[in-house]
């Protein structure tokens, strides 16, 4: 049985882990490649300034963030998360019986809950 475990979820591990590898030699290899000057390196004050649609900044380049919208994110990827949950246990459902049954509902009621706070405390309108 642990021979299986490690079957099923070696994979992901070793998926896990080739994805954290690559990137991270990647940006090692940049930075060896820049310090031994393979990569040219050549600041211009015009490759440091930002841009966006080809305009030039109006005001500063910081702006305030409304924080409206850190709420609305915030429920989007809970409830987003909860559909990722859902997707898999309705394709399996009539495998997984009664008990899946149950978790899923009382997971959905503990979902709905929130949702219903959320709503209680205004966070779905728009002020």
């Amino acid at each position: 049985m642990l021979e299986d475990y490690f079957r099923q979820y070696g994979l992901i591990a070793i998926f896990a882990l080739v994805a954290m590898i690559v990137p991270s030699s990647m940006l090692v290899l940049s930075l060896l490649f820049s310090r031994i000057r393979i990569r040219p390196v050549k600041p211009n004050p015009i490759k440091s300034d930002i841009y966006e649609c080809g305009m030039e900044t109006i005001g500063g380049r910081w702006g305030q963030f409304n924080f409206r919208y850190y709420m609305y994110a915030l429920l989007f990827v809970i409830f987003d998360v909860a559909v990722v949950f859902l997707y898999p246990w309705a394709v399996q459902l009539g495998k997984l019986g009664l008990f899946a049954l149950l978790q899923m509902t009382a997971f959905l009621i503990i979902l709905g809950f929130g949702w219903v706070y959320a709503w209680g405390k205004k966070d779905l309108e728009w002020r």
